[in-house]
């Protein structure tokens, strides 16, 4: 079920973000369900996209859902704040971008999630180099600055988002938990951390990071909801060890640009899309 309103662009870049596939995500989709999940939510962009009725979201990363809450709860003061940092920019403005990363990190360390934290997440986003969300083990951000100025937000989006995740749940929750009353009819969608080109490197964007074992249990769990006859829908890279966890379901594969990548050369690669359905 989706709501016809207003577009709505994610309001933060995120490694593995689905922007570039979204038209086809959302193609991909059943004709018709009862309740949304999104257990990775991310930077939301098929979220955002069709803005479906009766949604779930979830992600580990506490610091974004927090934003995510913030969004909802208490717009018109993050909005005051996003508007005072942005305002602050000086040359140089690398300079500024370090004050507002060690500002961040600071509320990281003494555990502080208020609206100034949520207000230097979006602003460390939009001018850190390719919207990574990277931390090191201490779990302080870490990602240099992309010599941007740029506004950190827009105003009439940030708008439409809030009103939009007045009608979702908003959960900060493992994966499995996210969706542990989807039912039959339900929809999920697992926009999961990617396995590895590598298989012998695996890191993620959360501290805890994201290991074998986990994508065999979230594997498990797509075995799960399938057999309570729920849709499912998965992408990730396409690697041997996806298809080995996903024989049994149907697998595409899709062309993706990959702009992180720091070799021109691998920026062109193979991702699949997983359904349960067809």
């Amino acid at each position: 079920m989706i709501i016809s309103k207003t577009s709505i662009e994610p309001f933060v870049k995120w490694a593995g973000g689905k922007r570039q596939l979204v038209e086809r995500l959302a193609a991909r989709m059943p004709s018709s369900y009862n309740r949304y999940f999104e257990p990775f939510v991310g930077g939301g962009a098929l979220l955002f996209h069709i803005h479906p009725e009766n949604a779930t979201i979830s992600d580990t990363n506490g610091e974004l859902i927090h934003v995510y809450e913030t969004i909802c709860f208490q717009l018109e003061e993050l909005m005051n704040r996003l508007t005072e940092i942005d305002d602050n920019q000086c040359e140089p403005y690398k300079d500024y971008y370090y004050s507002m990363r060690d500002k961040y990190n600071q509320k990281i360390s003494n555990e502080t999630f208020d609206v100034e934290m949520a207000a230097l997440f979006i602003y460390i986003n939009k001018h850190c180099f390719n919207g990574l969300y990277r931390v090191n083990r201490k779990g302080l951000f870490n990602v240099p600055f992309n010599n941007t100025s740029r506004p950190s937000y827009s105003r009439e989006n940030l708008i439409a988002i809030s009103e939009y995740l007045q009608e979702v749940t908003i959960l900060n929750d493992d994966f499995q938990k996210a969706c542990e009353c989807a039912e039959a009819g339900d929809f999920v969608f697992f926009d999961s951390p990617y396995a590895p080109l590598n298989p012998t490197s695996f890191e993620s964007y959360t501290k805890e990071g994201f290991s074998i074992e986990e994508h065999e249990r979230l594997a498990k769990l797509f075995a799960e909801l399938s057999k309570k006859n729920c849709y499912c829908m998965l992408t990730n890279h396409n690697t041997e060890l996806i298809r080995d966890l996903y024989g049994a379901f149907v697998i595409e594969e899709v062309d993706v640009k990959r702009f992180i990548n720091s070799d021109a050369s691998n920026r062109v690669g193979k991702e699949v899309i997983i359904r349960n359905y067809k």
